[in-house]
């Protein structure tokens, strides 16, 4: 097949051409469409949308492609994405617009602890402690703790990790 993928007999309205074509593409047509999350009941309209877009004004998009910047299937895939992406939002109900849901509604009531957690002694290095406490406590990032301590950001990025894999081995096992 030529790299543009043989269309040029399917852009002259050969219907065999048109035939090979949706033969040749519709099963990734059909991979494409499923991979947006449409539900099972909608693919294989949105299949159709699919083809009828490309047919759609004497095969104005099929005309677009360039095969200099994709290959075709490529190309086909993202057109199948974009076309039931597009149909799926517009079968979406529209809702109230979010500037008229007064913020009160919106907002979280944040959570706080109700009881301190009390960590055993040896769980936690000196060093983890205290950069547990910067990050957490003081709300601090961990370039500004970084320079306090005087040692790397990635020391300190590792650190924060050891010690949370540590915390997450003891309350596992305590759950349990």
């Amino acid at each position: 097949m030529a790299p543009d993928g043989g269309l040029d007999p399917l852009l002259r309205g050969d219907r065999t051409a048109w035939a090979a074509f949706v033969r040749r593409y519709a099963g990734l047509i059909l991979a494409a469409v499923r991979g947006t999350g449409a539900a099972a009941g909608d693919i294989e309209d949105l299949v159709q949308e699919v083809f009828v877009r490309l047919c759609k004004n004497d095969f104005r998009l099929l005309r677009s492609y360039d095969p200099a910047r994709a290959g075709l299937s490529t190309w086909i895939t993202i057109v199948a994405r974009s076309t039931a992406r597009d149909a799926l939002r517009r079968r979406r109900p529209e809702g109230v617009p979010i500037d008229a849901v007064p913020e009160a509604h919106l907002a979280v009531d944040p959570i706080e602890p109700t009881r301190k957690i009390k960590l055993p002694e040896a769980l936690l290095s000196q060093r983890q402690r205290e950069i547990l406490g910067m990050l957490y406590d003081r709300d601090m990032d961990v370039a500004d703790i970084a320079r306090h301590l005087g040692i790397d950001p990635q020391t300190v990025r590792s650190a924060h990790h050891k010690a949370m894999i540590k915390l997450r081995a003891h309350f596992k096992a305590e759950i349990k």
